[in-house]
């Protein structure tokens, strides 16, 4: 059964980010930039059509996805790649394939009590996420 990701949330903790930019390849100066950033997720799903808001003051980011279907995802803002992306449901995890430039990049998502749960890989480095529902 898919966990229920809606909702507005809020970054309370983030490990290894600054790694897993250098994995993809980001400039210094936007890893540094970014490393200071909270950013909050605003996600909205209904049944398999999902979207995912990533707001912060230096740019925001959005994901609109159906799940199981492959969609080119253009990563421009973010290390300025396109990749073909895949999301599924394992479980009650939602997890996300990028098949691009990086190998084993992806992402997963999932609700522990009221938290959100984001590991982030990329070329072997895994960030460690996590969110407070507002």
């Amino acid at each position: 059964m898919p966990a229920d990701l809606n909702g507005y949330w809020k970054m309370i903790s983030s490990d290894n980010f600054e790694e897993y930019l250098k994995a993809l390849d980001v400039n210094v100066a936007i890893r540094k930039i970014a490393t200071l950033l909270k950013p909050d997720k605003d996600i909205s799903h209904d049944g398999d059509h999902i979207v995912i808001k990533t707001l912060s003051t230096f740019k925001n980011y959005n994901m609109d996805f159906h799940v199981g279907k492959e969609f080119e995802e253009d990563l421009s803002g973010v290390d300025d790649r396109k990749c073909m992306t895949t999301i599924t449901w394992e479980g009650d995890k939602l997890v996300c394939v990028q098949k691009g430039e990086i190998e084993g990049r992806g992402w997963t998502h999932w609700v522990d009590g009221d938290e959100l749960h984001l590991e982030l890989r990329a070329a072997g480095v895994v960030c460690q996420q996590v969110f407070k529902k507002a």
